[in-house]
């Protein structure tokens, strides 16, 4: 399968070390703003992944081998904890509001916006992506007024915090006593104990003209029929949980994984596999509401891309991994 325009992905957002815009920071998030008040417990959340050797990656001939999905090897993994869902926002809020918390995209004043999602008048500096033009940097958007000033999460404590970084994931997970998960667990967990399946479901996208995941329908990037009920992000508990019972693993919002990304990976490497000790860009997957059949259909179990460690956008989150142990002993 080829992508247009030679770009690696449609849907991955931008790199702000890719992009020379110029923005004023914006004003944070005040703690008295944050209107979550109740105790989460996020162990609650958690569920039990037995970890065995599995088949990982894939040959498929929708994949996209320059990516690094194949060849389709054995990997073992160790059994952990994961979270059913996405850090949500409320989850993100509560982090924000005991710790003072600013994300990179506070920081750089702006971060990365789907055209969808503009207000017919801006507020403050926009400007569009040249190598991506459905994406705009948007100066004041972060995960608190994610598409700008004009926006809020106030309707959507339950869904996935977006605009946060690795490096703000990785704030969240220490502060969490957590961790975020390999790209070898990632994959593990989200194949649902099935065997080089296309989904976590199956290898059929609507079984029963049924949706399983939040993805495009359409013509992107101009129009999007939400069939499956979204135009944005869902919920993160929606849809059928796979067999290990998490949710959204496909589609949604990609998620950020421990690795640094490389599509040449050591075959060697087979037991816990960690990837390279650094890089470019740290590994990203799962595919996000963006993703579409005609580009970039990487909402396949296997699929994978990446970004900088800085960067963010309105289609990326994340979610975590603890060690069976150090969940034992935290009970």
């Amino acid at each position: 399968m080829e992508e247009k325009n030679g770009m690696r992905s449609c849907c991955a957002g931008g790199s702000r070390a890719m992009f020379n815009g110029t923005f004023q920071k914006a004003e944070s998030v005040k703690e008295a703003d944050i209107k979550n008040e109740k105790t989460i417990k996020f162990k609650d959340k958690m569920v039990y992944i037995p970890g065995r050797e599995f088949l990982m990656g894939t040959d498929d001939e929708e994949g996209f081998k320059a990516d690094g999905e194949g060849p389709v090897r054995k990997v073992q993994v160790d059994s952990f904890y994961m979270d059913s869902h996405t850090v949500t926002n409320a989850e993100f809020s509560a982090f924000v509001k005991e710790t003072g918390y600013k994300t990179e995209s506070e920081k750089f004043g702006w971060s990365f916006v789907f055209h969808k999602f503009l207000p017919e008048k801006p507020v403050g500096n926009i400007q569009r992506v040249p190598s991506t033009p459905w994406w705009f940097a948007v100066e004041g958007a972060y995960w608190f007024q994610p598409e700008g000033p004009h926006s809020s999460i106030e309707d959507r404590m339950d869904h996935p915090v977006i605009q946060v970084s690795w490096n703000d994931a990785k704030a969240f997970c220490e502060w969490a006593g957590k961790r975020l998960p390999t790209e070898a667990e990632w994959e593990f967990a989200a194949r649902g104990g099935l065997e080089q399946k296309r989904y976590p479901w199956g290898d059929e996208l609507t079984p029963d003209g049924k949706h399983y995941c939040n993805i495009w329908q359409g013509d992107f990037p101009r129009e999007n029929t939400e069939e499956d009920g979204y135009l944005g992000t869902a919920p993160a508990i929606s849809f059928p949980e796979n067999g290990f019972g998490l949710y959204n693993v496909s589609g949604n919002v990609w998620e950020w994984c421990e690795d640094w990304f490389t599509n040449a990976r050591d075959p060697k490497e087979c037991i816990n596999p960690k990837g390279p000790s650094e890089g470019p860009s740290k590994v990203m997957r799962g595919g996000s509401y963006l993703c579409h059949e005609s580009y970039c259909n990487r909402y396949r179990v296997a699929a994978r891309t990446s970004n900088t460690a800085d960067s963010a956008t309105g289609n990326l989150g994340f979610r975590c991994v603890v060690d069976v142990k150090d969940y034992k002993a935290s009970l």
